[in-house]
């Protein structure tokens, strides 16, 4: 049944509005008496269930959020004019805490995918033209319009011809911290299993040169580039292998005699790579070959209770299979990362998490900011008011699966299960970091109703509220506002989401595929000097 107050956990200072709330009211939240509201409380924001004198610590999901700044009464709304931001004490287990996910009875799931000659799996057949450099973006963009609509009717089994672009590849030392974020990233695209096709497309005078990101495993060591065949390549991800099977050609446009020759050119390249594509066919594959990468973007109050745990429900079910599934948004975990460290399988990896927030203090500080310099308005109006309660609710798309590894930036994913990836909390940069690490299948929540979407990898969208799903219906996969609508339980939810997920793998398009939402959204991340 639905209520109009929600206790996320016993012993909570705050509850959470279902609906919108004016003084006068007297919702009866279960387990306790009614509460006289004070102020309008907006849907999805916080309403107190005790006093909280100034100074005090107020708790949501059972965890410290923040602390009043004023005195807080009964029945007051609780937002950003009266719940302030401090660290607080936590603690951070390096490890202990451990769930044993059953595998299901039945028949294993499958999906039908593309296995490549690598023996990874495609959950789409594109054709990518992958810039080295900024310079060659509209030139990309000019060949990869050569091939919209009706020029690929011929070729049933190709999704697309995608032109990859970015505002890199130039002007950075390549050698840098931020020269080898860009290397990755580059590279895990070019050998992503979700591209049958590969055309490289550079100027020609670049300092990140074609040839770094066509090369195949083995190939990388004798291109004579600062951090190309170093000893820490495998390390820094730069040997992410293009499969053998895929299509590679490259171009650059001084060679080619400018713009519009090798416009000429791309376009007969692109030609000659369409039948050979078009020959890859799906084949059924187990569940545990899928990759799921998981983000949020535009959060609300109900992200936490809604479509982040049914989320989470989804990919305990994948890690169950032995699939894998990896949580990113590194400063959208902060406050909440002891959490995550409970659960990792050893030391080192706990450790390692740690390390990267660490890391993020100091370039955050660097920046003139801090960690706590985030919700977003669009996050506020929604009802979150501290990092430390978003990223309590964003922590819950990861479920309960033991944390067995964690990635720096674009690093290739390469153990099964449970994993974290280190970016930042900007959705598209967040997600091109998880793609270029090899995800075939992304789940996107949003409360406030992101339009995200991730070419060449598929992004099911997933609504944490009714209303604005009944808003945005046509920009969503799903709707998990059914859960505080009372209609649905999480699990029935979670359920949902791994079937999209099993259905998308196999082909079913997502509402931003429709739209052929996704090129512009590949964003790789950028720090660094550049000069």
């Amino acid at each position: 049944m639905s209520q109009d107050l929600l206790v996320l956990r016993e012993g909570d200072d705050v509850a959470v509005a279902t609906r919108d709330l004016s003084p006068g009211d007297r919702p009866e939240p279960s387990g306790s008496g009614p509460v006289d509201v004070r102020q309008p409380v907006p849907r999805g924001h916080k309403i107190a269930l005790r006093a909280v004198p100034t100074g005090g610590h107020v708790r949501k999901y059972g965890q410290f959020i923040g602390v009043a700044t004023t005195d807080i009464a009964p029945g007051d709304h609780v937002h950003s004019h009266n719940l302030g931001f401090e660290e607080g004490e936590r603690d951070t287990p390096l490890g202990g805490t451990h769930t044993e996910l059953p595998v299901p009875d039945g028949a294993r799931p499958t999906f039908r995918g593309y296995r490549r000659a690598d023996g990874r799996v495609g959950t789409r057949n594109f054709i990518a033209i992958l810039t080295s450099v900024n310079c060659s973006a509209s030139t990309a963009k000019m060949i990869a319009d050569q091939f919209r609509g009706a020029a690929l009717d011929e070729f049933g089994n190709v999704d697309g011809v995608i032109a990859l672009t970015h505002t890199s590849g130039c002007g950075l030392v390549p050698d840098s911290e931020g020269g080898q974020i860009l290397l990755r990233t580059l590279r895990g695209y070019a050998a992503h299993p979700n591209v049958a096709g590969l055309l490289v497309l550079g100027l020609g005078c670049e300092m990140v040169p074609g040839a770094a990101l066509s090369a195949r495993s083995g190939q990388v060591a004798d291109l004579g580039m600062p951090g190309i065949g170093a000893p820490d390549e495998t390390r820094s991800g730069l040997l992410a292998a293009i499969s053998d099977d895929t299509v590679v050609r490259s171009l650059t446009i001084q060679e080619a005699g400018g713009v519009r020759a090798s416009v000429r050119a791309g376009v007969a390249a692109i030609r000659e790579m369409l039948p050979l594509v078009n020959q890859r066919e799906r084949v059924e594959c187990d569940v545990s070959e899928l990759v799921l990468a998981l983000n949020c973007g535009g959060s609300d109050g109900y992200s936490g209770i809604t479509a982040n745990p049914a989320l989470g429900w989804a990919s305990d079910r994948l890690v169950a299979y032995g699939a894998t599934s990896v949580l990113a948004e590194t400063p959208e975990v902060y406050g909440a990362e002891h959490l995550l460290t409970a659960r990792a399988a050893e030391p080192a990896v706990a450790k390692k998490l740690l390390d990267r927030i660490d890391w993020w203090r100091t370039y955050m500080a660097a920046g003139g900011g801090t960690l706590d310099n985030n919700p977003s308005p669009g996050n506020k109006a929604g009802g979150l008011t501290t990092i430390l309660e978003k990223s309590l609710g964003a922590v819950a798309k990861g479920g309960q699966a033991d944390l067995g590894a964690v990635y720096e930036y674009a690093e290739p994913i390469t153990e099964r299960g449970f994993g974290f990836m280190d970016t930042p909390g900007y959705d598209p940069v967040s997600v091109t970091g998880l793609v270029a690490g090899g995800a075939n299948v992304v789940v996107f929540t949003t409360g406030r109703g992101s339009v995200f979407g991730c070419r060449p990898t598929p992004s099911i969208k997933v609504a944490t509220n009714t209303p604005m799903y009944s808003v945005m219906s046509e920009d969503m996969d799903v709707n998990a506002g059914v859960v505080v609508d009372g209609t649905a339980t999480v699990a029935e939810v979670g359920r949902q989401i791994f079937d999209r997920i099993l259905a998308v793998a196999s082909g079913e398009q997502t509402v931003s595929e429709e739209l052929e939402i996704g090129a512009e959204e590949f964003i790789p991340w950028h720090i660094g000097a550049v000069t």
